[in-house]
C-alpha cells in the first residue's frame, strides 16, 4: 500500500503534513520533490509533525511525503573505520564526489556496497546460532579484527551453509539458515534503541589518558562518563582531541556537535595524518567521524549523537573498548530547544524542552563497561567524554547541570588558567571524579602503594597553598615560616612541573602511569629532603631555587630511557647542594 501523505505547512526543520493511515513516532519520511529525509516527531490526529534533518527552503504545500514504514537505522558492518559521516550517516568523501556542497536530497549508504572483504568463518554448518554469537571474522585495517554477530534481535537457528574463506561484498549472503533472512556482513540498528547486554560489570579498570592530571587525581573509568564543561577558549576541543589520540580505547567515535566548521576542519585535515602511537597505524584505522557543523540543518545535530552511539556500541559488542567524544552537547540541546519552539512545545528553564535531562540519560546510560550477547564471551565498554559550552561559561546553567548528575567525572576547564597558559586548563579544585575509589585496587596493583601516598601528596601540597596565599596577603611572606615558604614554592613547583603537559612535546604529551608514579614519587622525595634539612635549620632562602623550574622542566621531557637515570642524577646534584650548604645560625 503506498503510504503519501502532503505538506500542510513549513516551519523551519519542522513540515506538517496530513495523513489518513497510521504512523509511528520517529518513524522515517521523505518530504517533496527532493526527497528530503525526516522522522516523525509529534502525532496530532490526521495531522503528523515531520523533523526534516535537511534545509526545507522552497518546500511547498501540497507536496507528497512518503512514509517509510521503519525508525531512523544505522548500517554496521565492515567499512566503518576510517570514515566521515555527516548527522544522518551519510559518507561526507562520497558525497563530496560530486559537489564541494551537499546538495539536497542527496543519498549515500553509510556503508560502501562496491568495497570487498576477505572473510573468514567461525561457525561450521549445523551449529546452532543465537543473539549476539560470533560466526565470521572480517579484517578491518591492521588495528581492529571486525567481528560478525548475529543481530541482537535474531530468534536463532541452525545454520544450513556457510560460505567459504574468501573476498565479498558487504551484501552478500554468507550464513544461511531454513526459516530466516541469510546474514550478510551488514546489519541495521534503530538509532534510539539501546543494544542489549548480557551483564553489565562494576567499572573498576580506568580508561588511561596519559594526561597527569586526569590519571592522579581524577581517573574516568573504562565504561565510565565524564563532562568537560568550559567557556570559549580553554581548551575543550583540543583536550578532546589529546585523549582521543593518546587514551587507551581500542575504538574512538568522534562527533563533532554544532561546532564551528574551521574546528571541525582542522580534525579532518589533522586525524587522517597522524600516527596511532599504540601500534605505529594510521590513527583513523580505528576511528570514526562524524561532523555536523554549525552550519549544517539543526535537525540533523539532534540525531548524530545517537548515530555515534549506536556505532560505539556495534564495537562493544565485539568485545572492543570503545571512547565517544561529543563536541559539544550544548549544541546538541540547542538543536532540541529549536526544534521544540518550532513544535510549540511548552518551554521549560532558559528555554529548553521539559524533557531535556530524560533525553541526556538516554544518552548517558547506554556507556558502561558489559559482558555481550552470545559466545564466545565477549568483554568491551562505552567510555563518554561529552564537551559542555555553557553560556558565559556558568556552570550553573541546565545543560551542564544536567550532565553533572548523569556522569562520573567532572573536569572543569578554567578561563583563568587558560590565559595562564595552563594547560590542560583543569581547575584542580572544583573537578572531581567519582570512580576513584572503585579503581584503587588496580592502581595499587599496579603501582603499588607509593601511588595513593604520591596522590595524597599532590593532593595536600595544592589544598595547602590556597591557605598560604590567603595568609600571604595578610602578613606578607615574610610573614611565613620557614617550612611554609617552602610549601608555597613547592606547590608552585608541582603546578608546572607535574599538573601542566606539553601537547607538542613528543615525549611529555603522553605521560603512562609508571612514568607518572615515578615523576610524583621523585617530588614527593624532593619535599622530604628539603623539609627534613629546613628542620635542621636551614632557611629557604639557602635552597636552590633559582632554576629549579626550568630543570625540572626539562627532565619531564627525557625519553623512558634515560628518564630514571636522569632523575636519580639530579636528586643526588640536590642533596649534595643542600648537604654542603652550611644552617645559619640566627
Amino acid at each position: 500500500m503506498t503510504r503519501v501523505g502532503r505538506v500542510r505547512a513549513v516551519a523551519g526543520p519542522v513540515i506538517r503534513a496530513s495523513i489518513d493511515f497510521p504512523v509511528r513516532m520517529f518513524e522515517v519520511a521523505h518530504v517533496g520533490e527532493l526527497m528530503l529525509m525526516g522522522e516523525v516527531v509529534r502525532i496530532r490526529g490526521a495531522g503528523v509533525d515531520i523533523q526534516v534533518y535537511e534545509e526545507t527552503t522552497g518546500v511547498r504545500a501540497g507536496e507528497p511525503v512518503y512514509f517509510s514504514g521503519r525508525l531512523f537505522e544505522v548500517e554496521l558492518g565492515p567499512g566503518l573505520l576510517g570514515q566521515v559521516f555527516d548527522g544522518i550517516g551519510r559518507p561526507l568523501y562520497t558525497l563530496g564526489k560530486d559537489s564541494l556542497w551537499i546538495q539536497r536530497g542527496a543519498d549515500a549508504a553509510t556503508l560502501d556496497r562496491t568495497a570487498r572483504w576477505e572473510f573468514t568463518p567461525s561457525v561450521t554448518e549445523n551449529i546452532f546460532l543465537k543473539a549476539g554469537d560470533c560466526w565470521g571474522v572480517v579484517r578491518e585495517g591492521r588495528a581492529i579484527e571486525h567481528r560478525l554477530m548475529a543481530p541482537p534481535d535474531f530468534p536463532g537457528g541452525v545454520v544450513q551453509k556457510i560460505a567459504s574463506e574468501g573476498v565479498y561484498e558487504v551484501e552478500a549472503p554468507l550464513c544461511f539458515f531454513q526459516d530466516t533472512p541469510p546474514f550478510s556482513m551488514m546489519q541495521r540498528w534503530e538509532v534510539r534503541k539501546t543494544r542489549p547486554v548480557a551483564k553489565r560489570l562494576s567499572l573498576d579498570v580506568p580508561l588511561v589518558t596519559g594526561q597527569r592530571i586526569l590519571d592522579t587525581l581524577f581517573p574516568l573509568a573504562l565504561g565510565g562518563a565524564a563532562v568537560i564543561p568550559g567557556g570559549f577558549g580553554t581548551g575543550k576541543t583540543v583536550t578532546q582531541q589529546s585523549l582521543a589520540k593518546w587514551c587507551n580505547a581500542q575504538v574512538i567515535v568522534y562527533i563533532g556537535c554544532g561546532e564551528r566548521g574551521n574546528e571541525m576542519t582542522e580534525v579532518l585535515e589533522e586525524f587522517p595524518t597522524l600516527v596511532d602511537p599504540h601500534n605505529g597505524f594510521p590513527l583513523m584505522e580505528r576511528m570514526v567521524l562524524i561532523a555536523n557543523t554549525s552550519n549544517m540543518p539543526v535537525a540533523a545535530r539532534e540525531a548524530s549523537i545517537y548515530l555515534g552511539m549506536s556505532i560505539a556500541e556495534y564495537f562493544r559488542d565485539m568485545g572492543l573498548h570503545v571512547a565517544i567524544m561529543a563536541d559539544s552537547t550544548s549544541r546538541w540541546a540547542e538543536a532540541l530547544r529549536e526544534i521544540g519552539g518550532r513544535l510549540e512545545e511548552m518551554p521549560g528553564e532558559e528555554g529548553y524542552p521539559a524533557y531535556l535531562g530524560s533525553r541526556l540519560a538516554q544518552y548517558y546510560e547506554r556507556a558502561g563497561k558489559v559482558v555481550s550477547l552470545g559466545s564466545p564471551e565477549r568483554l568491551g565498554s562505552v567510555s563518554v567524554i561529552n564537551a559542555v559550552s555553557p553560556p558565559g561559561g556558568d556552570f550553573s546553567e541546565p545543560v551542564t547541570q544536567g550532565s553533572l548528575r548523569l556522569s562520573g567525572v567532572f573536569w572543569s576547564l578554567d578561563k583563568t588558567l587558560a590565559q595562564q597558559r595552563h594547560f590542560p586548563a583543569i581547575n584542580w579544585k572544583t573537578s572531581y571524579s567519582l570512580y576513584e575509589e572503585q579503581m584503587d585496587g588496580y592502581f595499587e596493583n599496579l603501582l603499588g602503594k607509593k601511588w595513593k601516598e604520591g596522590k595524597r601528596f599532590l593532593r595536600e601540597a595544592l589544598a595547602r597553598e590556597k591557605e598560604l596565599l590567603e595568609l600571604v596577603q595578610l602578613v606578607g611572606r615574610d610573614g611565613l615560616s620557614e617550612t611554609d615558604k617552602w610549601v608555597l614554592f613547592l606547590s608552585e613547583l608541582l603546578r608546572v612541573v607535574y599538573l601542566q603537559q606539553n601537547a607538542f612535546d613528543a615525549v611529555d604529551a603522553f605521560c603512562p602511569l609508571a612514568r607518572q608514579n615515578d615523576l610524583l614519587c621523585f617530588l614527593r622525595d624532593t619535599d622530604l629532603l628539603v623539609r627534613n634539612r629546613i628542620d635542621q635549620g636551614l632557611l629557604f632562602e639557602q635552597i636552590p631555587t633559582a632554576g629549579m623550574r626550568v630543570e625540572l622542566i626539562r627532565l619531564r621531557s627525557e625519553d623512558d630511557e634515560h628518564f630514571p637515570l636522569e632523575m636519580a642524577k639530579w636528586s643526588a646534584r640536590f642533596s649534595k647542594v643542600l648537604d654542603e650548604t652550611e644552617v645559619i645560625a640566627l
